[in-house]
Order: structure tokens, then C-alpha cells, then sequence
């Protein structure tokens, strides 16, 4: 699913405390029915030994079929028995079994060896979650972008409308496969935002999503590389293996030869794995190429599609409106 190693763990560990969780109770709930009727218990255990006893029955033969007949019978009279007393008491058999949250897996996340839905289901909840507590993932949708900051400049407001559709259809056919994006353009235009907008999209999709600014990822990157060695960690790993990769304020991070090296790696990697990465920076050509290299800049022109950001700084004017 794309959604990295401890995402799947995390949810691989929420399951079995909701599988501890609801076998537990239907424990509590047996022993409060065997509390109140002992005989309940008494029948269950003689249920168990008459099975090992049928199970004995079969292994024995031919010779067997009369005594296996008696122990059926004992057992379809011990199982009315244990019927009477659930009623006596106003439960079912069900009432006794544990309560799964997924009753189609049983809270293990698969079925027929299959992911089940539910699996799925809580990798993007986690997925999200994660996302949402390091940006404002709930306020950066289609829906809040407004173009209301470009009219005054006719020509980036058409400039700014037409990136509001192209993003818009971006996302509604994103698929593992999808082209890559570079957002071009100045400080505060918006490149943050439609791209978290493209991620929400892509969580709804149960695409696994990782963001973050190009400083903080070369930050884990550096970490990892003096704590285990250049061969990448855990942030490289998600790097280059999640469906969608966003990698905001490229040209912001501290520089370092490594960092670029292994920034080229990672988009380079994804570009041959046809995993779609979105790269935002405020960088041009010419800077780019100073800033990392004539190659990385023409990997990523050469396969990105451009999408170029005008007009003024959003932030600017939003502060302006809040302070009158």
C-alpha cells in the first residue's frame, strides 16, 4: 500500500489489541453466564470431552460406527441443553463470542490470506492522522483555495485558474503510476497547499502518502547516515517506496553533497519505478543547476510535468487582512 513500514506495523498493532480487546470481554461475559448458571459449565466441559471421544471414535474404525452414533447423540443432546440454559438466561451463542470490530477478518487484517478492508482502511486513518499533525492537512483542500488573491493581476489570476483545474483533474485520476509534477514559482502562491490538496486525494484513494519539506528530510537523512552507515534507514526507505512522495521547498535545505546525492537517488529511483513524486521550490533552471547539479535538474525537467505558480504572496495578503 505504500504506506511504509511502521505505518503497517501500527496497524498491524491496533488490530490485535482490538482482537485482545473484544475476546477478553466475551471471556468476562462467559464467566458472568457460568457464574449464574454453573450447570452451563458443566454441560460445556461434557461438550468437549464427548468431541475428543468422537474424534477417538473415527480414528478406530469400522468397529467404531455404533459407539460414534451414541456419542453424536449425546453431543445434539448436551448442545439443546446448553441452548436451554443461554435462553433461560435471555442470550444467544453469539452473545458469548467475542464482538470483532471487522467480523470479516476477525480483527487479524486478513482474509484468505488476503489485506483485508479493514487493514487498508486503518492504514490511511494512521496515514492521515501522521500527516495531519505535522501540516493542516483538513484546511489545504480544492475547497479552500481560493483565487480571490489573484485577481488583481488578470493575468495570474487565468495563470492560477487553469493550475486550480489541472490539479483538480490531477487528483481525481492519480494512480501509482501517475506523472510526476514540479510546482514552479515564488514564495506564498499556493504550491503548499494544492499539493496537501492532491494528498488528501490521494489518502481518500488509499494511497500511502509521505510529506515534507526538502530541510526535513535531508535532516533524517543526515541522522540516519552518521547512525547506521550510508546505506539508508527508515526515511529512505519511505522515500522511495510510498505511492505518493511530496517533497516541498526543494532548494531550502541546508546543502550538503550527500543530501543532494541521495535527493537525486530517491527522485531518480522513483522516476524508473513510475512512482509519482511532487516537487514544489522557488528555485529557477539556472538555480537549480547551480544549486544541485546540471543532471539532477535536467532528471527532473526532463521528466516532470512543470507547473508554474504566479502572482503575489498569498501570505502577505492574508496577513494584511487580519490586521485591518
Amino acid at each position: 500500500m505504500g504506506y511504509g513500514a511502521k505505518i503497517y506495523q501500527q496497524a498491524r498493532e491496533e488490530l490485535e489489541r482490538r482482537r485482545s480487546q473484544a475476546e477478553a470481554q466475551a471471556a468476562r461475559r462467559r464467566e458472568d453466564f457460568y457464574r449464574r448458571c454453573p450447570r452451563a459449565r458443566e454441560v460445556k466441559q461434557e461438550m468437549a470431552q464427548n468431541a475428543s471421544h468422537i474424534a477417538r471414535a473415527v480414528l478406530a474404525g469400522e468397529n467404531a460406527r455404533a459407539a460414534m452414533e451414541r456419542l453424536r447423540d449425546r453431543d445434539q443432546t448436551l448442545r439443546q441443553e446448553y441452548q436451554a440454559l443461554l435462553q433461560k438466561e435471555g442470550l444467544s451463542p453469539q452473545d458469548l463470542e467475542p464482538r470483532y470490530a471487522c467480523p470479516r477478518c476477525g480483527d487479524t487484517g486478513f482474509v484468505d490470506g488476503k489485506l483485508c478492508s479493514c487493514l487498508r482502511q486503518l492504514q490511511r486513518s494512521l496515514a492521515y492522522e501522521k500527516l495531519s499533525m505535522d501540516v493542516p492537512l483538513d484546511r489545504c483542500t480544492f475547497g479552500t483555495f481560493s483565487l480571490d488573491y489573484y485577481k488583481d493581476d488578470p493575468r495570474a489570476h487565468r495563470q492560477m485558474e487553469a493550475v486550480l483545474r489541472f490539479c483538480q483533474d490531477y487528483a481525481a485520476r492519480l494512480r501509482k503510476n501517475s506523472p510526476s509534477l514540479l510546482f514552479k514559482g515564488a514564495t506564498g502562491l499556493g504550491k503548499t497547499h494544492l499539493s496537501l490538496a492532491i494528498a488528501n486525494a490521494a489518502l481518500e484513494k488509499g494511497l500511502g502518502v509521505v510529506y515534507g519539506s526538502a530541510q526535513s528530510f535531508a535532516v533524517a537523512l543526515e541522522k540516519e547516515r552518521f547512525q547506521r552507515g550510508e546505506e539508508g534507514g527508515d526515511t529512505n526507505a519511505q522515500l522511495l517506496e510510498c505511492d505518493l512522495l511530496i517533497l516541498d521547498d526543494l532548494g531550502a535545505e541546508f546543502p550538503s553533497q550527500y543530501v543532494n546525492a541521495a535527493l537525486y537517488n530517491v527522485v531518480n529511483a522513483r522516476i524508473l519505478a513510475e512512482r509519482p513524486t511532487i516537487i514544489s521550490t522557488n528555485l529557477n533552471l539556472k538555480e537549480l543547476e547551480d544549486r544541485y547539479s546540471p543532471r539532477f535538474a535536467s532528471r527532473i525537467l526532463g521528466a516532470f510535468g512543470t507547473v508554474e505558480f504566479l502572482g503575489s504572496d498569498v501570505r502577505v495578503q492574508k496577513l494584511k487582512e487580519r490586521r485591518g
